[in-house]
């Protein structure tokens, strides 16, 4: 890894849940080739570029996040991310979940969860705030972890967020959805093992198979089988933080086997399935007060 000051020369992540705040985790990580695709987190993605740069498109737009920015990423919001230099970048990021923000907002006399007009921000004060936190988490101080990612939540929400507005998720602010897209991702959630054709899909829905892909990335911001593998790829992690071995979560979730769970997982998560499991399986017993 380069200096302090540097960006990544090598590849290196780590990934694990919040000593203090369970409906947290955390990622810390050096990256170089490693390509997200697009996919969605279902809690917020927030933030610190300490080098390099990382690219990513979000809401139809490239962004560019240099040292010291800090990224906000909504729920249920597609997006992809790449190195934007050829020596990559390093960020530390956290996943609170929707209440754990959604709580702080209302302390600060709010009414819905928060939503950020803009995803890459220039706040020194917030990138500092959000990078102690991560560091005391990264220590097991569950203190003063929870402590700093409360205050540096408050601070990104107090500074940045939009006026009192709803939450923009993959339920909110699209009004078009057709019912057939509605009812062809029940169908994808009722099947991950052996889902069915485009043509089967289509017809069970009683539409046309360009017609539903169409409606379907309309509506979902992924043509049917990306979504599916993000879907699978959701319910792998929750198999995953439950203890469930990676093979048997892989057959499971529908996955040929453990190399293809592992490859999705890695390109949406930034970490095999293996690490993210000893990751957070170990947070959990460091949060456990001592006996």
């Amino acid at each position: 890894m380069a200096g302090e000051g540097g960006p990544a020369a090598r590849e290196s992540a780590r990934y694990w849940r919040h000593p203090g705040l369970p409906d947290v985790e955390l990622l810390r990580a050096s990256f170089v080739r490693q390509r997200f695709d697009r996919h969605v987190h279902e809690e917020y993605a927030i933030g610190v570029i300490e080098a390099g740069i990382e690219e990513y498109r979000y809401r139809g737009e490239l962004h560019r996040a240099g040292a010291g920015g800090v990224v906000v990423v909504e729920p249920g919001e597609v997006h992809t991310g790449h190195a934007g230099l050829p020596e990559g970048w390093r960020y530390r990021m956290l996943y609170p979940e929707v209440p754990v923000v959604a709580q702080i907002a209302r302390e600060l006399g709010r009414t819905a969860p928060p939503t950020f007009a803009a995803s890459v921000l220039d706040d020194p004060e917030t990138a500092r705030l959000m990078r102690a936190a991560h560091l005391a988490a990264e220590r097991g101080d569950r203190l003063a972890a929870s402590s700093l990612t409360t205050a540096a939540l408050r601070e990104l929400v107090r500074r940045h967020a939009r006026p009192d507005a709803a939450l923009r998720s993959p339920e909110a602010g699209r009004t078009t959805r057709s019912q057939a897209a509605v009812r062809a991702r029940d169908i994808l959630h009722a099947d991950l093992v052996d889902p069915p054709s485009l043509a089967e899909l289509a017809a069970a829905v009683g539409a046309a198979p360009f017609a539903l892909l169409r409606a379907f990335r309309t509506a979902y911001g992924l043509p049917p089988h990306a979504y599916l593998n993000q879907e699978r790829v959701l319910r792998a992690r929750r198999l995953l933080a439950d203890g469930v071995a990676p093979g048997e979560v892989a057959a499971r979730v529908g996955f040929a086997d453990q190399a293809h769970l592992t490859r999705h997982f890695k390109r949406r998560l930034g970490v095999p399935p293996g690490v993210y499991q000893r990751g957070t399986a170990s947070a959990e017993r460091n949060a456990l007060p001592p006996h």
